[in-house]
């Protein structure tokens, strides 16, 4: 018996390799969830929600370079390693855009970046605290690759933080769906009767909802909020789980297998666990993979509607919500943007769910 199943699951391993989209989708995706562990150590603004605003140059094109004058606080702010890295560096620096600066003994003299071809504020800061060579240190040239959103932060500082949400609430989202919906699906679907009935008139009912107007509702009880939406979001997506495990178990349970499980005497918890739902899980991770891609559209919907995660958390899909009208207003890349990043996610988990469909159907 073991010898069988390890034999099946190498064949379904060989036949997921020989699919080179599926197997492309998987190595996407894995690079998706490095880049957003590592989101703060890649981005160019590695402030908590990459949130420095400079609204003298919003909205400026991909590749725009600007003179950034930063000065530092006397401030300290202490703060380890781990949250830097996992929720970005607590910057009380101030940056300002410069056209131009001159330095005279320990004043310093610029004038602020105005664009349009207007001429910005000519102020000075007197720095006496910090030496010369010091002082010209806080003039750095700063590139913005792909360009600036409406607000003058790096777009692609967001982007890149932005991933951490529509990839962990698949995560998230998927944990949830399968908990519960394996959970009833298999009471249901072993006792039946009377549990049957219940367990199906709730899946009914909750099939019935608009997915989005059952999301709205549970984060309108549970508050707006970063793990509000990854809950609501959970609960509304196990009921296709529950279905296809229900019906897996319906036609499983009267094997000869699970008769001689009952005769050796043992218990139905063991039957379920050990028996039947190894022997089912191969449509319910092609559903997972479904729900992956629909938790991160279900996700973008919500921040474009404004309740989801909130500001100053970046989000793909609030990102498209603030920029929607540069589409007709010449800048449409701020939109466009974080929409293929979207589309190429759900693409990919679709694609790796068409892959693991096709290896682990023991029919061809």
């Amino acid at each position: 018996m073991y010898n069988a199943s390890h034999s099946l699951k190498e064949l379904a391993l060989q036949k997921f390799k020989k699919n080179f989209w599926g197997v492309f989708s998987f190595w996407f995706i894995v690079f998706v969830g490095i880049v957003s562990i590592c989101a703060y150590m890649l981005a160019p603004d590695n402030s908590q929600h990459a949130n420095q605003m400079h609204l003298s140059i919003h909205s400026k094109p991909p590749g725009f370079k600007v003179k950034m004058l930063t000065v530092p606080s006397k401030l300290k702010q202490e703060q380890n390693t781990l949250s830097k890295l996992f929720f970005g560096v607590k910057n009380s620096n101030t940056e300002t855009p410069i056209s131009s600066y001159s330095i005279q003994d320990d004043v310093l003299s610029y004038t602020t970046y105005a664009s349009d071809g207007l001429k910005g504020m000519e102020k000075t800061i007197v720095l006496k605290e910090f030496s010369k060579e010091e002082v010209s240190s806080f003039v750095k040239e700063k590139q913005f690759l792909f360009g600036t959103d409406k607000y003058g932060r790096d777009l692609l500082s967001r982007i890149l933080v932005g991933a951490r949400i529509s990839f962990f609430i698949g995560f998230v989202a998927v944990f949830i769906s399968l908990l519960v919906g394996v959970f009833l699906g298999s009471l249901g679907g072993y006792f039946g009767g009377k549990i049957d009935n219940v367990i199906m008139w709730m899946i009914n009912v909750t099939w019935s909802i608009p997915t989005l107007l059952l999301v709205i509702a549970i984060t309108l009880v549970l508050g707006k909020g970063f793990w509000q939406v990854f809950i609501a979001v959970g609960l509304t997506m196990w009921v296709e789980v529950a279905r296809i495990v229900r019906g897996q178990i319906i036609s499983v349970k009267e094997m000869q297998y699970i008769t001689a499980a009952k005769a050796l005497g043992y218990g139905h918890f063991r039957i379920i666990t050990k028996h039947i739902l190894p022997n089912i899980m191969a449509p319910v991770i092609v559903i997972s993979a479904a729900n992956f891609a629909a938790a991160i559209l279900i996700e973008s919907g919500l921040s474009f509607l404004g309740i989801g995660a909130q500001p100053p958390m970046a989000s793909w899909g609030a990102m498209i919500k603030d920029h929607y009208n540069y589409i007709i207003l010449g800048k449409p890349y701020l939109a466009i943007i974080p929409g293929l990043c979207i589309m190429s996610l759900v693409m990919a988990f679709m694609m790796i769910g068409n892959a693991l469909r096709d290896a682990l159907d023991v029919k061809h």
